[in-house]
């Protein structure tokens, strides 16, 4: 086997938690690694080191279908497993493998919210078991995350200087996983370390809500690219996050995270991967409506938002947070 063909189409996280697949697929097995995804995450894989070659698409992958037969791959290791990539895998007819993406005790737990039915497994260590045929192994190592320091030089960041700070991470790909601004208020009021919200155009206004509000706060949201949000990310003391993918790119650092959870649940098998022995995770246990699905909602369910609305935060406490300089 020389060639091996990877799928993950999306998106930030996922894609991020495919990396330690990458990485040993390399190492153990010395095979060229291609990746295909869409357009608009190429940027997450630019600068893996383990990657031959990256191939993206705008809307299918048929806009690809004849570069991708060119390649003979002798193995497509497909980690997004749905109708697309399916079709995909049957167009090249390649020998191919995929993993237990667990669809459907997902669906009865959200029906039952009974945690009890899904395997202790993260996402990463069901990848690795799909794999064993192969004969790789999991190395440890955790996540990857790369990025070219030399073209980090957004004046933003630069004002940053060498001063300890909090990364606090805003955005999420649904509304039931997004901090609320009442807990972000609250979380600001408790640390009165440097303090730098990162998020995308969406968060700008509760951004420079907190920012007007709060005089250890700088406003990033909108204003950086993501791997130049990776970069704060990799310089930070802490990270605070809700389920995002700059949640995997802190644990892909090894930074100190604080993830606070919302409809969905660390059960799925997506928490931070080999976190840190620092970390600590914020849910309400014991929701009679949670989890309400396995990704989210752009609105609470039940309209009060519970999830999150009854985090406690006194965990915030009992850290030692960094001086504001």
């Amino acid at each position: 086997m020389k060639k091996v063909l990877i799928i993950r189409f999306s998106s930030i996280g996922d894609i991020i938690l495919t990396t330690p697949i990458i990485r040993v697929l390399k190492e153990q097995l010395n095979v060229e690694i291609h990746f295909i995804t869409k357009e608009q995450f190429k940027e997450i894989l630019t600068f893996n080191p383990h990657i031959t070659k990256i191939h993206t698409f705008k809307k299918e992958t048929n806009e690809i279908i004849n570069e991708l037969k060119k390649e003979s791959f002798d193995l497509i290791i497909d980690l997004h497993k749905n109708l697309r990539s399916f079709s995909l895998i049957n167009k090249l007819g390649v020998k191919s493998v995929n993993y237990n993406k667990l669809n459907f005790i997902k669906f009865v737990t959200v029906l039952l919210k009974d945690k009890k039915l899904l395997p202790k497994l993260h996402i990463v260590d069901r990848y690795f078991f799909a794999l064993k045929s192969l004969g790789v192994i999991n190395d440890g190592k955790g996540l990857e995350y790369f990025i070219n320091e030399k073209i980090i030089n957004n004046s933003e960041i630069n004002k940053l200087n060498q001063t300890k700070y909090i990364a606090i991470v805003l955005g999420g790909s649904y509304y039931t996983k997004q901090i609320p601004i009442e807990k972000l208020k609250e979380i600001c009021k408790k640390i009165s370390s440097q303090l730098i919200l990162l998020g995308s155009k969406n968060e700008s206004e509760i951004g420079s809500q907190l920012a007007s509000n709060f005089k250890n706060v700088v406003n990033l949201c909108g204003k950086l690219s993501f791997n130049e949000s990776a970069f704060v990310v990799k310089e930070a003391e802490w990270v605070i996050t809700s389920d995002t993918g700059l949640m995997h790119v802190a644990a892909a650092y090894n930074k100190k995270i604080i993830s606070v959870w919302g409809n969905t649940i660390p059960e799925f098998g997506m928490s931070p991967y080999l976190p840190n022995n620092e970390n600590i995770l914020l849910q309400v246990n014991d929701l009679n409506c949670r989890p309400c699905s396995k990704l989210g909602y752009k609105k609470c369910p039940k309209k009060h938002f519970n999830c999150m609305q009854k985090i406690n935060l006194n965990e915030l406490d009992k850290v030692n947070w960094p001086n504001f300089q």
